[in-house]
């Protein structure tokens, strides 16, 4: 849609940046919890790409999803942008955040921390694929912790679970049951001490939670807090962009996460179960435990590839924590897909003093979720296919295995619900995207609570 020029004011049409820069298509953002993804929208509708629309959504999440995302979480992202020439030459990219426990000197250690990635993931998937200033990308979450935001039923939710675990925390307890009562949905939510820190970040970079005065404060804080981050596990804390694990299916090729994200690599063996017989869920099941089972019990060593053909034994999974997942399209078709973790609900359930964001729980100390994602492309016409994020414990593989598999199939996201305990996040493009907007849909899952926005 073209603006109107006015002789005298100039255009009409909101200035780049601004909401409401780009009309019509926008592309979508869909994720588990509402609020953030209405932040993320805004983004593309100020012209951002599906890389600076992702980073606001893992960085918005940290502030109204704490229970699954936060600045102590880590995770791993799939992206793509069409065409030889982008940049990874028109093909799905991992890039990985994923958890490392934080080392035990200092103080006392009662809750095992993992290292703080969230910051620095959404910075790398911003440096290869975003367009707008990467503090563009801070500043709504930054306004959301300051002014408040409306507690959702998904955050109040997870509460219900183990708010009472949580509120032992002094510094939690003023945010998640100021007054002695526990969040009830609609509650204003304001984190002062948050969105200092996010403004620190926004303005003096994201190294300086990893090298600069915020890391020292927060050696100091997570030691007092009983679960210590040192220095050096921070100064090594660092993301890392690789080759995923990639299918057929038909003239589409599928991206899976790699490991040691060893939930894409589970999502993967439960798609190639499909790829043979799309109503063996059980089959697909099956499978993707086994794979998963047996890639943790050998170390998370070998061919990741070589084991979606290997025999496996019926060895069993232990019970898994939560993590969530989100998605982001831009009017050009790029795109990303994301699937995040504290470790455990509200992580570690300590908030560095002064800080205002929870640590994150060591992989040292609880099994880590499998982080599950997928996306298809068509390297032919350059477009992009479909995007899945899973989440929900042992059902998170197959989650995305049957979200990919259904939609590539029916050309119609969420064409039905995906097993309990998974949960699936989903964009779509049936005739892909360069070109084909009117196409394109999205779709979260109906047991939950999230949000699916878009224009078209």
């Amino acid at each position: 849609m073209k603006s109107i020029t006015d002789p005298l004011v100039g255009s009409s049409s909101p200035p780049p940046g601004t909401a409401g820069h780009v009309t019509g298509f926008l592309g979508a953002v869909v994720a588990d919890e509402p609020r953030a993804v209405v932040a993320a929208r805004e983004v593309l509708s100020a012209g951002g790409s599906a890389g600076d629309a992702a980073a606001a959504l893992g960085f918005a999440l940290s502030v109204t999803l704490p229970s699954r995302v936060g600045l102590g979480s880590s995770g791993a992202c799939l992206a793509y942008a069409p065409g030889r020439r982008s940049i990874n030459g028109g093909a799905a990219e991992a890039i990985l955040f994923t958890s490392e426990p934080a080392s035990s000197s200092g103080g006392r250690m009662d809750r095992p921390a993992a290292v703080p990635m969230l910051a620095r993931g959404m910075f790398a998937l911003h440096a290869r694929y975003g367009k707008r200033p990467f503090e563009t990308t801070i500043a709504p979450a930054e306004q959301l912790a300051r002014f408040g935001f409306q507690a959702s039923r998904a955050l109040v939710r997870d509460l219900s679970v183990v708010g009472g675990a949580l509120v032992a925390d002094p510094n939690a307890r003023v945010i998640f049951a100021p007054g002695g009562q526990m969040l009830d949905e609609g509650t204003n939510v304001v984190q002062v001490d948050l969105g200092s820190t996010l403004a620190q970040i926004r303005s003096a970079g994201v190294g300086d939670l990893y090298q600069g005065s915020l890391s020292r404060r927060l050696e100091q804080g997570s030691a007092q807090a009983g679960a210590p981050i040192t220095l050096a596990d921070l100064r090594g804390a660092l993301p890392r962009s690789t080759i995923p694990l990639i299918l057929r299916q038909g003239n589409d090729n599928v991206a899976f996460l790699p490991p040691p994200a060893d939930g894409g690599l589970a999502a993967a063996a439960a798609f190639t179960v499909l790829q043979q017989n799309a109503s063996d869920i059980a089959g697909a099941e099956a499978r993707a435990a086994g794979v998963a089972a047996a890639w943790r019990s050998q170390g998370s060593g070998g061919d990741p590839m070589a084991m979606l053909t290997a025999p496996v034994s019926g060895a069993s999974l232990p019970s898994l924590p939560a993590s969530t997942s989100f998605a982001a399209l831009d009017k050009d078709g790029n795109a990303v897909v994301c699937a995040v973790t504290m470790g455990n609900l509200f992580g570690t359930g300590r908030m560095a003093p002064g800080l205002g964001f929870l640590i994150g729980a060591s992989p040292a100390a609880i099994p880590p979720p499998l982080l599950s994602a997928a996306l298809a492309w068509n390297s032919n016409v350059h477009g992009f296919r479909a995007a899945v994020g899973g989440s929900g414990q042992s059902g998170a593989p197959v989650a995305v295995a049957l979200g990919m598999m259904n939609t590539l199939r029916t050309q119609t996201p969420m064409a039905q619900q995906v097993p309990e305990p998974g949960r699936a996040n989903v964009i779509a493009c049936s005739r892909y995207l360069p070109d084909s907007e009117r196409t394109c849909a999205w779709a979260t899952d109906p047991r939950g609570f999230g949000l699916a926005a878009g224009s078209n």
